[in-house]
């Protein structure tokens, strides 16, 4: 069995996952598509809209075979980490042979190169990116200048979706994965476009506009009539301010890009409501969805050293959903892993040490999300659709 991967959050899912997902199935020529999402919580520090559950059902109806938790310490990290964990996974499963991304330039080729390219990262790489840095221009800027001077298409680095393409094959390379990339051209709108559209509008924008009636034009069916939903940010934005106000500035150093005296002035901005702690830490350095992301990392106590060693240790695979005509073969291949599946409570004992670590840090961003949705979750089951 030849199994197709795709890396999502699918928050929430819409046409354009759809369409992803039929493309990965139609193009891949795999016998089946697998998605690994992330489960409570989203790469850039947001509490995701609905939960992993109804995410991963929505993924199942709308053509993928089985859907696999990324663990919450992946799953809210910078893309770099963000990619690896899904591609450490990812690789343990031996069937998994074709990754399929969204992006604006649908080029492997051009992805294989520049992955190359950023790898090997030259002593000219590395001047100019420390050139730039001193300059005080922030990270990425002086990433895509540093690439672009080494000789890297620019084009690759302008899009978000292209960066994280461009990460999973870096990270691909790196684990010497047997695993084959599928760029798929992303139609409709951009990543981060809030503006919602007739039928292709991103996941940031039907967000933004859940009282839209262009919502339902937008996401399938079966996604819509989950929608209706009372989205409590407010309590989620009561936990980041109140647990930065209780943080230890050593253990806000120890979050991925919290440093540099960053973790002093978040420190000092504690007592201010949300949205100024983030416009006031944001800058030419500190974009606001990092900070976003330091702040909901401190919330869940994700911290990089930890990640760093579950990064270097055997994990565990947790399914979410399976399509019930698929469910024998696609637990059979998943069960091929070497690290254990984890679907009932008792599966646990199979965990110890760092796995075992991970693991509990799931429940608790599972816990802490469903405390303030005011609705309860059980972690230990798998949907059938």
């Amino acid at each position: 069995m030849k199994i197709c991967a795709i890396i999502c959050e699918f928050n929430p899912f819409h046409n354009g996952h759809k369409y992803l997902l039929e493309q990965a199935e139609k193009l891949s020529g795999c016998d089946g598509v697998l998605c690994i999402m992330s489960g409570s919580f989203t790469q850039r520090g947001d509490m995701c809209i609905l939960d992993k559950f109804t995410r991963a059902k929505h993924a199942v109806l709308g053509s993928a075979d089985c859907v696999i938790e990324l663990p919450v310490c992946f799953s809210v990290a910078p893309a770099e980490i963000f990619a690896s964990g899904a591609i450490k996974l990812l690789s343990a499963i031996p069937e998994v042979t074709t990754l399929a991304f969204g992006c604006k330039n649908a080029n492997a080729d051009g992805f294989l190169n520049a992955a190359n390219l950023l790898l090997s990262e030259s002593e000219k790489f590395k001047t100019v990116l420390n050139k730039k840095l001193a300059e005080g221009e922030s990270y990425i800027k002086s990433y895509t200048a540093a690439f672009i001077a080494c000789g890297g298409d620019k084009e690759i680095l302008s899009n978000p979706n292209n960066i994280l393409g461009l990460e999973y094959t870096k990270a691909i390379m790196r684990n010497r994965a047997d695993i084959k990339i599928l760029p798929i051209q992303r139609i409709g709108a951009g990543y981060n476009d809030g503006e919602i559209k007739e039928n292709f509008s991103s996941a940031t924008a039907i967000r933004q506009n859940l009282n839209s009636p262009k919502v339902k034009e937008n996401v399938p069916d079966f996604v819509a009539q989950d929608l209706q939903i009372n989205y409590n940010l407010h309590d989620f934005e009561l936990l980041l301010r109140h647990s930065l106000f209780l943080a230890d500035e050593s253990n806000l150093k120890r979050i991925y890009g919290c440093g540099e005296g960053l973790e002093n002035k978040l420190e000092q901005l504690a007592t201010l409501p949300l949205s100024e702690i983030i416009s006031n830490a944001t800058g030419k350095r500190y974009s606001s969805s990092r900070i976003m992301r330091i702040l909901t990392c401190n919330a869940l106590g994700l911290y990089s050293d930890d990640c760093r060693k579950f990064l270097d240790s055997g994990l565990y695979i947790k399914p979410l959903a399976v399509k019930a005509d698929r469910k024998d073969e696609m637990l059979s291949a998943l069960g091929k892993s070497n690290y254990p599946v984890i679907i009932k409570q008792r599966d646990t004992a199979k965990l110890n040490g760092e796995a075992k670590k991970c693991f509990n840090l799931d429940l608790n961003a599972t816990a802490i999300r469903s405390l303030i949705c005011g609705k309860s979750e059980n972690d230990f089951m798998l949907l059938t659709i």
